[in-house]
């Protein structure tokens, strides 16, 4: 998969990330005690740094290559970061539900099976767009965040607002997104997708209530 950024560049994206959640959040799906009572722990790491808390550095740590690991002064490294905030988010997101609230892979014709961050964001929006102008306040608080703290702080919002709607999202590819974020130079590209996806998404709403009148 591509994206472009400054530059008309089409860069390749990393899809390690992506793959290393997708395989975390089979795991969280599953049911057990040991699922139920890591995604309480997870709950526990929204906000925090990937080392304040140890007890959830079974599912955020292990199996991690170690290009990932921490520099010499323990700065968690972009991909700990996003790995970390894509999974508490989700853990969050999980919380009371009887199904999987992460929706990733492709379908037949290639294209994503869950929608990313920008179109779930847009599904929040009522058919009468009575509550566009809030929606969109939240979304755009995220989208022109200056730096990542900031970011999964406005992100958190969204997230909650998905769980009350029993909205998901495809969580893998939200976490290869906030990875890439980190990248100096990449993070208007992710920006944009972000708000094509939004904006696409409420087009085709619209398309379809426009039809249904």
């Amino acid at each position: 998969m591509q994206i472009s950024i400054k530059g008309g560049i089409n860069v390749a994206k990393e899809r390690v990330v992506y793959g290393f959640v997708r395989r975390k959040i089979e795991l969280l799906d599953e049911e057990t005690a040991w699922s139920r009572g890591m995604l309480a722990k997870l709950r526990r790491g929204i906000g925090k740094q990937p080392g304040a808390v140890p007890d959830i550095w079974e599912i955020t740590l292990a199996d991690a290559p170690e290009e990932w690991h921490s520099n010499k002064y323990g700065t968690a490294s972009s991909a700990e970061l996003a790995v970390h905030t894509a999974l508490t988010l989700y853990a969050l997101h999980r919380q009371g539900k009887l199904r999987s609230m992460s929706i990733s892979g492709k379908t037949e014709d290639g294209k994503s099976a869950g929608d990313s961050f920008g179109a779930a964001a847009a599904r929040l929006v009522q058919p009468d767009g009575s509550n566009l102008n809030a929606i969109k306040r939240r979304f755009d608080a995220v989208a022109t965040a200056a730096e990542f703290t900031e970011l999964s702080r406005h992100a958190r919002g969204i997230v909650q607002l998905l769980k009350a709607a029993d909205q998901p999202m495809d969580y893998p590819q939200f976490a290869d997104d906030l990875y890439i974020f980190q990248i100096p130079g990449y993070d208007d590209g992710i920006r944009l997708r972000w708000g094509e996806d939004f904006y696409r998404t409420l087009k085709v709403t619209d398309g379809k209530e426009d039809e249904a009148k």
